[in-house]
């Protein structure tokens, strides 16, 4: 059964998946070779999905931690703002076209953010999991989705099911089928399907009756 932490392991395993494919192709550019069309494309929207992560965990799950673990989340946020910076510092260097800048700016976001993903996974949601009800879990999920534009959602399941694995496709689309209404998942079912393409198949398998 789909738990509300599994949308977040989700999550972080596609930051860590495209920053490392962002990283990969800026390190190339940096050394003559093709790569940097990845990084331009692909930098602004990946931060704008982390941003509306970020938002989400500051605002809905580091309040509810507050009041079962007090101080907990302080260094976390304070992690974001670090996140803030290492954007800041890509988004000049590709402004300035400076490839080897942006190789270096794109490696300290990579370490940085693994580093983060790493400690809340290994430390702060571990004790969101032991404190926090099942039943107020969901509600944290169901609010840090909405910090999701509507009119972008067809964008970030775009982005997200073609870096996740099969049994995280499983959980996200399990989680969707619990959350929304029944018109909603259909939708979200057809942009699964687009995004995974010959991979539709074995989701399917998994959780049968999807169309």
């Amino acid at each position: 059964m789909a738990v509300p932490l599994d949308a977040i392991r989700a999550f972080h395993i596609a930051f860590r998946k495209d920053i490392k494919a962002i990283d990969t192709a800026a390190y190339s550019a940096a050394r003559g070779e093709v790569g940097l069309d990845l990084v331009v494309k692909r930098y602004t929207f990946f931060n704008e999905v982390l941003v509306w992560h970020a938002n989400g965990e500051e605002e809905f799950v580091f309040t509810t931690l507050e009041s079962v673990a007090p101080l907990v989340a302080e260094a976390y946020e304070r992690d974001h703002r670090g996140l803030d910076l290492l954007f800041e510092s890509l988004d000049k260097a590709v402004t300035a076209s400076d490839t080897l800048a942006i190789a270096r700016a794109t490696r300290a976001f990579d370490f940085f953010l693994n580093f983060h993903l790493n400690k809340e996974e290994a430390h702060l949601y571990r004790i969101f999991n032991e404190r926090v009800s099942m039943p107020d879990q969901w509600t944290v999920l169901g609010k840090m989705s909405q910090k999701v534009p509507r009119e972008r959602f067809p964008e970030v399941v775009s982005w997200l099911y073609p870096l996740i694995r099969p049994e995280d496709r499983e959980n996200m689309t399990r989680i969707f089928q619990r959350v929304l209404p029944a018109p909603a998942f259909t939708g979200a079912t057809q942009l699964i399907k687009a995004a995974i393409g010959d991979n539709w198949a074995e989701l399917t398998h998994r959780i049968p009756g999807l169309k």
